[in-house]
């Protein structure tokens, strides 16, 4: 039986209690995440930190849905994900969770276009609509008139850019962010860094950013640092 939305505030649109990740290599158990209570609210701006093994990519796919906890739960915009399973968790990650990956995951064998609608196609989204939304989300993210081109034809910053805009065209909930800056310069992750700022202003989305990037660290409104998969400090910056 599904637990009910126990989430004390309504706001929040990810809420963990507990949450554990024991991974075994040969005999030995790692524990990845150690029971971790977190809420983040709607609109945040929030960037999880650590040093590498800290547990910050497996906490961000344990929010995501992309893995299931060894111990806890995880709500995800009032639905109680760790107990989703099969289709019913892929379809809801597509319909509430947009993904910008280190290495932009874009299809090179589709255009700039196709590569922003495919979710849209997946969730049997008009093509009439498909084109508007694309068109508008493009110009939002500095790439109107980049339609037809391919991922090869563009810049590393231009196919995050496209890869941000893929993440963001349905309006998710939720803009996971693992690592997005670390294959771009100083000058085009600043840039990018800018426009999800303001995209969060606009829109009110809520991003979360898996990064030791200190360029993320410092545009984030709030940052959870997480050591040993326990979360040691959560500081709210106005």
């Amino acid at each position: 039986m599904r637990k009910e939305n126990n989430m004390s505030d309504q706001n929040d649109i990810v809420l963990t209690k507990g949450v554990k990740k024991d991974y075994r290599r040969d005999s030995v158990v790692v524990h990845a995440v150690q029971g971790v209570d977190l809420a983040i609210k709607k609109g945040e701006f929030t960037a999880i930190v650590g040093p590498s093994g800290s547990g910050k990519t497996t906490f961000l796919n344990l929010i995501s849905g992309l893995d299931s906890p060894t111990e806890g739960d995880v709500w995800l915009n009032g639905e109680h994900i760790s107990e989703m399973s099969g289709n019913e968790l892929s379809d809801f990650r597509r319909d509430n969770i947009g993904f910008i990956f280190q290495a932009y995951n874009l299809i090179p064998v589709l255009n700039v276009e196709e590569n922003v609608e495919y979710v849209m196609m997946l969730q049997g989204v008009s093509g009439g609509e498909r084109h508007r939304r694309v068109s508008r989300i493009l110009s939002e993210v500095g790439l109107e008139g980049f339609n037809d081109r391919f991922p090869k034809a563009i810049s590393g910053g231009q196919q995050q850019r496209v890869a941000i805009a893929r993440a963001m065209v349905t309006r998710p909930a939720l803009v996971l962010a693992d690592e997005p800056t670390a294959n771009l310069d100083s000058k085009t992750s600043e840039s990018l860094l800018d426009m999800m700022r303001g995209l969060n202003w606009d829109t009110g989305m809520t991003f979360v950013f898996s990064t030791h990037d200190q360029r993320v660290i410092d545009k984030a409104r709030r940052v959870i640092v997480l050591e040993d998969g326990l979360n040691v400090r959560d500081e709210v910056r106005e």
